[in-house]
């Protein structure tokens, strides 16, 4: 289960991936950022009944910190700050709790930290205007 739920991940980590890059949406940041969160929640979902089975009570903790930290940048947008603190600080805290519980659940919520460094990344300047 562990293993369809990380492999299901970075299929679809590299699929934004690829869209983003070939389609060069406008707000990529945005793309990224509601990316990130979908896919840490269908993690989540996927890893549910393994984790309440295994863990009991504990899952909503165990499942919950990288759903909430993916959830941050996209309320900070919401809100209209976003901001290159925010994702960096999401992708820290998903890719600390994957690392401690990496041996179990953890390492399928790493391929969707890539996708919130990459929308840290992605602070493009303002294309330049290419009329005089």
């Amino acid at each position: 289960m562990i293993g369809l739920a990380t492999i299901g991940a970075i299929a679809a980590v590299l699929l934004v991936g690829v869209v983003v890059v070939i389609r060069k949406p406008d707000d990529a940041r945005r793309v990224l950022r509601w990316s990130a969160l979908a896919i840490t929640v269908l993690v989540a979902a996927v890893l549910t009944p393994f984790t309440v089975d295994d863990s009991g009570a504990a899952a909503a903790y165990l499942l919950g910190v990288p759903v909430v930290a993916a959830l941050l940048p996209v309320l900070a947008q919401r809100l209209g700050r976003p901001s290159l603190v925010v994702d960096l600080t999401a992708a820290l805290i998903v890719v600390g709790w994957g690392l401690l519980l990496g041996l179990g659940i953890g390492g399928a919520f790493l391929p969707a930290a890539a996708l919130l460094i990459a929308s840290a990344v992605n602070t493009r300047a303002p294309r330049p205007s290419t009329t005089a």
